[in-house]
């Protein structure tokens, strides 16, 4: 299929993260990615020509036109007009179809000449408005989704902005949307106040179809969301071992919204780990510390709840071991993310921007695709290792790794004899050098003997478990990244070296 080219407009710094988000978005969501590719001026190669022969033959090339209108006005050439004007104007003069998306509520702090090119844009075509990255997106995938069915090449929706059939305005909760407005008024800033009426604040956050909700309507604010979408329910679930045995100890179902559900699986997880609570000393509140960091567990679950495929007939899962947390989620990553892209800075591609955008109003989730690397950090300060990720038949899943001795029924020791039978011989290597050695050993020398080149891997996969489970330690525990680190074997890691050996 021969894909339409997109061309963003404004060369302006202020959009610079702007402008890669939308390419990265569109070339990366499974469904926009068939029909579209984007054009960036900053993306073309070196020519021998004018750069504003070269912005302006592109959009004449390009089927789509997107401006992205700010505060400053930029460049201005002899005639007194800036690149982003001269491409506006020839969108229009070639009969392109336009989406203009204005950053920010308040046109008095623009440039005059910004002002009045946003003026001239209202004139002639409907403007969006908004106020972050995820806002943009959002409106950018609805004004694509809409731009495709007008032009015929769409015939149905994608099923998240798509009508909820049988559902009316009705099946919605004002009390639950002013919730919301409040939340996100005071988190973020948002310019709808409580007492917004329903279907403008709809309208606003692209959640109307026709004049019924879509399934994110439903969703975000629905009275009874399941009624409509069964599988949209939580199973929480809690083993006192590392396996699935039943009968399970304790199992819930939780219903509701994409809010409620996400508070209500935080709750079951927090209610059963361990947690320290300090003094009043530095506030009003006492402090409370869990065993594993409250902020990484609402991530891991915001991810599962805002991301899933909510056509599926499968549900999110949460379920807590004695060793372990895992959170999966029916739905897999985007073609352009890869497992490994998950560890290192990375673009937001969300699979459902129309849920995204208020999970990120009502702070819920963080700034787009920063969420698991704050995971991975609030894991590493309080010594645990980093989350896992990987796919299993169809289903995305998020691990935690739970301290020692975490689980109230048994003692650290206990835990220790359970988990790491199920360690690969490459681990078990590390220990026996550790003990074979009279003295520290440091991680290059402990990576050669467990036989793996990768360093990434070594420390995730083998160094940072044998951590966790107090098999070793470092000999400089509050430099953990000191270049004279070593480490060496803990009285745990010589009970475990004992306890293979009775078995063999």
């Amino acid at each position: 299929m021969n894909r339409d080219s997109i061309f963003v407009s404004s060369v302006q710094k202020e959009f610079a993260e702007d402008r890669r988000a939308v390419k990265a978005f569109v070339e990366g969501d499974p469904l926009l990615r068939r029909f579209f590719t984007v054009l960036l001026f900053e993306d073309l190669p070196a020519a021998d020509a004018r750069p504003d022969a070269v912005y302006l033959d592109q959009v004449d090339r390009a089927a789509l036109y997107v401006g992205l209108f700010g505060k400053e006005y930029g460049f201005e050439d002899a005639k007194g007009l800036s690149p982003t004007e001269r491409e506006f104007d020839r969108a229009t003069g070639r009969g392109k179809p336009r989406l203009i998306f204005v950053k920010g509520s308040d046109d008095r702090a623009r440039h005059p000449k910004m002002a009045a090119l946003i003026r001239k844009a209202g004139e002639q075509l409907v403007r969006r408005r908004f106020a972050d990255e995820p806002e943009l997106i959002a409106s950018l995938y609805a004004s694509l989704v809409e731009h495709l069915e007008q032009t015929g090449r769409l015939r149905t929706k994608p099923f998240i902005a798509a009508a909820c059939p049988d559902a009316t305005i009705e099946d919605l909760s004002v009390e639950k949307l002013d919730s919301f407005l409040s939340r996100a008024q005071a988190a973020r800033g948002y310019p709808l106040p409580p007492g917004t009426p329903l279907k403008m604040a709809l309208a606003h956050l692209n959640l109307l179809e026709g004049e019924g909700p879509s399934h994110a309507a439903i969703l975000l604010f629905g009275r009874a969301p399941q009624r409509f979408l069964p599988t949209s329910e939580v199973k929480c679930m809690h083993f006192h071992g590392t396996g699935v045995r039943k009968p399970i100890p304790s199992y819930q179902i939780y219903k509701g919204t994409v809010f409620e559900l996400v508070d209500q699986a935080l709750d079951f997880v927090l209610s059963k780990i361990a947690r320290r609570v300090g003094t009043r000393s530095s506030g009003p509140e006492a402090p409370v510390d869990y065993e594993l960091p409250r902020e990484a567990v609402a991530e891991a679950i915001a991810n599962a709840v805002t991301h899933r495929d909510y056509a599926s007939n499968a549900s999110v899962q949460v379920m807590l071991f004695a060793d372990r947390l895992e959170v999966w989620n029916p739905g897999e990553l985007p073609p352009a993310l890869t497992i490994a892209d998950l560890r290192k800075p990375h673009a937001s591609i969300p699979r459902n921007p129309l849920i995204a955008e208020p999970m990120f109003l009502a702070r819920y989730a963080e700034k787009a695709g920063t969420g698991i690397l704050d995971m991975i950090t609030r894991c590493r300060q309080v010594g645990l290792p980093a989350p896992r990720f990987r796919q299993s038949g169809g289903q995305f899943i998020q691990t935690l790794r739970r301290p020692p001795g975490a689980d109230g029924r048994e003692n650290a020791v206990e835990v220790v004899r359970q988990v790491p039978d199920k360690y690969p011989t490459s681990t078990r290597q590390v220990i026996a050098a550790l003990h074979s050695a009279a003295y520290p050993l440091s991680r290059a020398i402990l990576q050669q003997a467990a036989g793996l080149r990768n360093r990434e891997h070594f420390v995730n996969e083998h160094l940072e478990p044998l951590l966790a489970f107090g098999l070793i330690d470092r000999t400089i525990p509050d430099k953990p990244h000191s270049p004279k680190q070593r480490y060496r074997l803990t009285a745990k890691g010589n009970e475990y070296l004992k306890k293979i050996r009775e078995e063999k």
